[in-house]
């Protein structure tokens, strides 16, 4: 038995009813489940997924099926293909479910599916398909070379997305505002962040990282790295040997040198004058063998790049060799001794002598330097003892004379008192007198 249609029982409310009551029971008997005789279900698939598009039926009857894409054009007809497209396919038709699938979806496909039904009246739902295009990673472009000093312009990209994504700068943990445009591109959308930021020397090699977040990713986020590369002018230092170096040492110096990018050629040199026969150069290193006084001078050491030329230098001072040898003849050791010293130039050196306790007549050499600071005590001290002595000598020869002097006085005193007797006769009653004439 086939159901009562709507329309038929709306035909058979009695005639005395109002217009109105005879609505009311028209829309009360559409909202039920047998007037809605299809129901469609919208999808939402991501690009390159499959979706599934389902229409539901209400007391199918057996008429007619037809499933239509967005442009009318009819897919399938009651479960046969009508459109040779492989990508749909019917995988399902009862007489309460019909269900295809599309496979490889992308945002051409997107729009509104008709199911449709032909029975005395015509009955259709529309399956609205939504195509989400999740963003790749995005990338990063530089306007211009990051110099030191300057400012570097960084622009993230993201040139496809559905819906548009959302970009954000990071360095350090921490979000650096930027500037974001948009572009639609019909159905889809490209999205850039661009910073500017200062960059200095320390700036080079610094991580940075672009975000792209969107609604297809589940909460994930796809993240493009980058270092910073600043350019910046070269520095050089010399690294110098330890100690004193004097003639027959040999010298090693290194130049280490900085910069970006990092100068290949580095340049020795000596200044007002030629290098050494026997220097030896190997990149940044410079050698000489054996040195000698010739050596002495001052060398400089060059780089340079597309951003800059920097030098260092190093002042060398190659000093006398100093050695005296001594003679111990093994079986006369009373003998004096022979002493051979060799001539040279005034230095800071004091020879002294060693014997070896396993070989007595072994000849030993000893240096041993005295510092500036003890020959210059010893000539101050040496200085002040003269002084000194000088002011006490001084000192007592004027306290000496001056002694005489009294003495000298006193003699003319008692010479007076004789001279004064003598004129004057002696008198024999006053007692005998002597005089120190």
């Amino acid at each position: 038995m086939r159901p009562v249609r709507s329309s038929v029982l709306c035909r058979l409310l009695p005639a005395p009813f109002s217009l109105a009551l005879r609505s009311l029971v028209l829309l009360l008997l559409c909202i039920t489940p047998r007037c809605q005789a299809v129901q469609a279900e919208n999808v939402t698939v991501l690009e390159g997924g499959t979706a599934q598009i389902s229409c539901r039926l209400q007391n199918y009857d057996g008429s007619i099926v037809v499933i239509q894409n967005p442009r009318r054009q009819t897919l399938f007809f009651n479960g046969t293909r009508a459109l040779k497209d492989d990508r749909f396919q019917m995988v399902l038709f009862t007489p309460r479910l019909v269900r295809i699938t599309l496979t490889n979806v992308s945002v051409s496909d997107e729009g509104g599916y008709f199911c449709q039904l032909y029975t005395d009246a015509t009955h259709h739902q529309v399956a609205t398909l939504s195509v989400l295009v999740p963003p790749e990673t995005p990338t990063v472009e530089v306007k211009q070379e990051a110099v030191e000093g300057g400012e570097v312009e960084l622009t993230c990209m993201s040139p496809r997305s559905k819906p548009a994504a959302t970009l954000r700068w990071i360095r350090n943990g921490r979000e650096i505002p930027g500037v974001v445009s948009q572009q639609d591109n019909g159905k889809t959308f490209s999205v850039s962040s661009t910073i500017r930021i200062p960059v200095e020397r320390k700036d080079n090699g610094a991580a940075l990282s672009c975000e792209a977040f969107h609604a297809a990713l589940s909460g994930q986020k796809r993240i493009r790295h980058y270092r910073l590369d600043v350019y910046f002018a070269p520095t050089v230092r010399i690294v110098p040997p330890s100690g004193i170096l004097r003639e027959g040492d040999s010298l090693s110096l290194t130049c280490s040198v900085t910069g970006n990018p990092l100068p290949r050629n580095i340049q020795w040199s000596k200044i007002n004058d030629t290098l050494p026969e026997r220097a030896e150069i190997s990149g940044p290193t410079f050698q000489i063998s054996r040195l000698s006084q010739s050596h002495n001078g001052t060398y400089l050491c060059q780089a340079q790049n597309n951003y800059g030329r920097a030098a260092d230098h190093y002042t060398l001072l190659v000093y006398d060799n100093v050695s005296v040898t001594t003679t111990v003849p093994p079986t006369t050791p009373t003998t004096t001794q022979p002493i051979t010293s060799h001539p040279t130039t005034p230095t800071l050196l004091t020879p002294s002598f060693a014997p070896d306790s396993k070989d007595p007549g072994a000849v030993v050499e000893t240096h041993s330097a005295v510092p500036y600071a003890v020959i210059g005590g010893v000539l101050a001290l040496l200085v002040f003892t003269v002084i000194c002595v000088l002011i006490v000598t001084i000192w007592c020869s004027v306290r000496q004379k001056g002694s005489y002097l009294t003495h000298e006085a006193s003699g003319l005193d008692e010479h007076g008192e004789v001279q004064e007797a003598f004129l004057n006769g002696n008198d024999a009653s006053q007692g005998k007198k002597e005089y120190l004439l």
